[in-house]
């Protein structure tokens, strides 16, 4: 092991334990773990990446005129016997009318696609999608949607709900 760190120096023990096995020797994982930390062979943790330079965000894209940007979100709420639903709300930004509301307790990625299949045999397809970074919205299905419509979704930065805020999220409470 120790030969094999040597000439291997950014090797870890789940590569070193690949070539000892390939060498003949059958180590199992846990072995080999507790090998290479007997010898002292640990590699160095990476620097965090947090010092890195934050690159850029690109201009977002204005909207002149109506049916060019639309805006996704979900709204929650609960019923008064306690049932809790969600409603993905479509919002032309330009225009500032909501082009369709689904409600539904299980929204996926395939049923954001078909309410947007929907709105767009009747209006057309916009240039771009502004949404968040939900499950739903980042799933195959809707990029699936995107690439056939050639429509390009913009997603909001990570911790900042204001990039998408066209639409509100207001929860009321019974």
């Amino acid at each position: 092991m120790q030969e094999i760190a040597k000439v291997r120096v950014g090797y870890g023990y789940h590569k070193i334990r690949v070539l000892l096995n390939r060498e003949g020797w059958n180590v199992s994982r846990y072995l080999a773990y507790r090998l290479y930390c007997e010898e002292g062979l640990a590699l160095r943790p990476r620097r965090s990446h947090r010092r890195r330079a934050a690159a850029q965000r690109r201009e977002r894209f204005r909207s002149t005129a109506s049916n060019q940007v639309w805006s996704l979100d979900f709204v929650a709420d609960q019923l008064a016997d306690g049932r809790r639903f969600r409603a993905l709300t479509v919002v032309d930004i330009c225009a500032r009318e909501s082009l369709a509301i689904e409600a539904g307790q299980s929204l996926k990625g395939e049923d954001v696609a078909m309410v947007l299949n929907r709105i767009t045999l009747q209006l057309g397809a916009p240039k771009v999608l502004f949404c968040d970074n939900g499950s739903e919205f980042t799933s195959q299905a809707m990029d699936l949607w995107a690439y056939r419509n050639g429509v390009r979704i913009d997603f909001s930065r990570p911790g900042r709900p204001t990039d998408n805020a066209f639409v509100s999220n207001h929860s009321t409470e019974p």
